[in-house]
C-alpha cells in the first residue's frame, strides 16, 4: 500500500478536492491543491475560502506524521490552529508539512501554505497534533454509562 496513492486516490474527501502529493518522505510532505472556481471565498478579491486552507494545514500536517509512520498506522486529529496571513489568490495551493515531534501515540507538525504563482510569500502558518494508533493495536475500552429506563411500574 502506498501513502501517496491512498492520499490521492482512496481518501474520498482529498480525491474529491483533486489533492496532489508532490512529496512524500518520512517527516515530511508537499501537497498541492489544484485550483477550482469554486473555491473562491470572496469574489470581491477575489480570494479562495479559508476553510481550503484549513484543510491543507489539517491534511498535510496529518500526512507528514503518517509517512513517519507505517501506512497501516491511523493517524487522527487532535488539535489544529492556523494563523492566517493573508489572502489566498485564485491559484493552486501549496502545502509544506514537517514533523516537529514524534511519540509512540502522539505526533506534532508544522505547516506553511503558499500559492504556486507565489512561493515567496507564505499565505497562512499552521499546527497540527495527531494521534497515532499503530496497526495492530485495539482501540481504546469506551466505557458506556449504563442507562436504565424506568419499567412501567417504576414511571411517575
Amino acid at each position: 500500500m502506498d501513502i501517496r496513492h491512498v492520499i490521492e486516490h482512496e481518501i474520498p474527501f482529498d480525491h474529491f478536492l483533486g489533492l496532489v502529493v508532490e512529496e512524500i518522505r518520512p517527516g515530511y510532505a508537499r501537497l498541492r491543491m489544484p485550483f477550482r472556481p469554486e473555491f473562491i471565498g470572496d469574489p470581491r478579491r477575489p480570494a479562495l475560502h479559508g476553510g481550503l486552507i484549513s484543510m491543507l494545514v489539517d491534511t498535510c500536517g496529518g500526512s507528514a506524521v503518517w509517512a513517519a509512520c507505517s501506512v497501516r498506522d491511523r493517524v487522527a486529529t487532535i488539535d489544529m490552529r492556523v494563523d492566517y496571513l493573508r489572502p489566498a489568490d485564485p491559484a493552486d495551493l501549496i502545502a509544506v508539512g514537517e514533523v516537529r515531534l514524534l511519540g509512540n501515540r502522539v505526533g506534532n507538525a508544522t505547516v506553511q501554505i503558499f500559492s504556486a504563482a507565489n512561493p515567496e510569500v507564505v499565505i497562512a502558518e499552521g499546527r497540527g497534533v495527531y494521534n497515532i494508533r499503530k496497526a495492530g493495536a485495539k482501540a481504546p475500552d469506551v466505557v458506556h454509562a449504563k442507562t436504565q429506563t424506568p419499567t412501567h411500574e417504576e414511571a411517575p
